[in-house]
Order: structure tokens, then sequence, then C-alpha cells
């Protein structure tokens, strides 16, 4: 178990937000406002990179540039990306509340990790004021990872790896190998891979699969199965060295990683 010292673990769709809700009616809501139509689904395209990156990728959807140019005059700027964002961040620091209940079995794994000396690290595409919103709420159902690290925090965010670098510096863990980072969408893995860590990927509880508990549970596995197979695939082609359905999962992964190197 000495083999790994820290698990930096993202947020929406892998320690709260089962199915990653929060803010995907906020992005189609933000666009609406100026007058564009988008969808869910393109609204979860993006998910895991800094909100300011999200918006500005799907502002270059082909349907959003023809309907930007139809109503502007023109294709969407870098000036209209910050317009969009300016709507944005206020509207998710208003619903993210409601969405920051922990994924089934967070509190357990955290301890069982902490059980094993391991510390526990935190990165998020979400910015600091939205953060503000959940830390307490999540301290509230058991969980305080021992930092944060925000999109706004550093000039950088994911998909490169400075988000990690600063768990690395809060959490005084290295080398990079020594940490697992875990992540629900592609940017989220690729700054796993671009800081050196081992990348767990989570493919029920994530964006990908986009399905609430319940939902889930009123499935067959034969339902299930191809959505799993696709998220994992996902996860897997962004760098996941792992993949599993849920962080409830990770204890018998580490276990059997732990396993594997004592042969």
């Amino acid at each position: 178990m000495t083999t790994f010292k820290a698990v930096v673990f993202d947020w929406a769709g892998t320690t709260i937000d089962f199915g990653s809700f929060a803010p995907m009616g906020v992005f189609v809501e933000a666009f609406k406002r100026f007058g564009i139509a988008t969808t869910i689904e393109e609204a979860r395209g993006p998910m895991g990179a800094p909100k300011w990156h999200h918006i500005d990728a799907m502002m270059k959807l082909p349907s959003v540039v023809e309907q930007w140019t139809a109503k502007y005059g023109t294709a969407p700027q870098k000036t209209d990306v910050d317009k969009v964002y300016e709507v944005f961040v206020p509207m998710n620091e208003e619903v993210v509340a409601d969405y920051a209940t922990l994924v089934p079995g967070t509190k357990n794994v955290v301890a069982w990790l902490r059980g094993r000396g391991m510390k526990i690290g935190s990165t998020t595409g979400y910015t600091r004021s939205i953060m503000e919103r959940v830390l307490p709420l999540a301290a509230e159902q058991g969980y305080a990872p021992d930092n944060l690290v925000c999109a706004d925090d550093l000039p950088e965010g994911r998909p490169g790896p400075l988000m990690m670098y600063k768990c690395f510096l809060d959490l005084v863990v290295y080398p990079p190998s020594a940490v697992i980072k875990v992540d629900d969408t592609e940017p989220g893995i690729a700054e796993g891979v671009a800081a050196g860590c081992m990348t767990v990927g989570v493919t029920l509880s994530g964006n990908a699969v986009g399905r609430t508990p319940a939902e889930l549970a009123a499935m067959s596995e034969a339902e299930i199965a191809p959505l799993r197979a696709k998220a994992a695939e996902t996860l897997t082609a962004a760098g996941a060295d792992h993949v599993i359905d849920t962080i409830a999962d990770l204890p018998a992964l580490i276990e059997r990683l732990a396993a594997q190197a004592e042969k």
C-alpha cells in the first residue's frame, strides 16, 4: 500500500453530482440568453475543461457559429466567450448546491485511503467562487479533501499539468508516479497523464454516461454495458491506465495493483 502516497480526485461526476448534471442546463441557458440554441449533448462534449475553455469549445461548434453569425453578423470572438462566461459563472454558482450530493461510497473510500496513510487532493474545472458553494456542503456529508485547486487558481488549467503540480506541493507528495488521479472526463485524465500520475477513469458516475443512480438502477445490465463500454473507451483513449464504475471501486483496484506489485 505504500506504493501510492496520494489520490487526487475530480469533483462533479467523480466525488459529487453523480452523472455530472450541475453545469449542463446552465451552459444551455447561458447560450440561450444570447439567442443561441444548444443541446445538453453539446454541452457535455468539453466537460472537465475549465469553464471558460468549455464555453470557447462550444462557441466553435458549427451550429453555434452559424447561429451566432446570423444573429450578430460575425463569427464568435474571444470577447464573446468572455460575455457568455460572465453570464455562466453566477448562474452555476446558484445551482451547484442542488447537485452537491456525494457519489455513493466517497466518504468510505476516503476514510479507507487515509487509513492507509494516503493524502487526498482535488482539482476541478469549476471556478473558486463556484467551489466555495460546494465545499461546506461536501464537508457536511463527511468529505473534506486535504487541498483544492480550481480552474481559475492558476494561469493554465486542464488538460495541462499545473493543477496537479500544485497538488504535489500542497500535499508534499512525490514522485508523480506515487499519485493516482481519478476523473470522469477526458481533460481530467489528460491532466493526470501530463503530470506523470497513474490515472483512473470513472465511467458510470461520470459525464460520459450522464445518468442518475435511480436511472441506472432501473436499467438492466444489458442496457448499462454499452454505456460503460463507451465511457471506458473514451477515458482510455484520453490516457486512463484503469477504468472503474465509480469511486466505490477504487480500493479494490488499489489492492489488486498492490498484490500484483508483490509478485
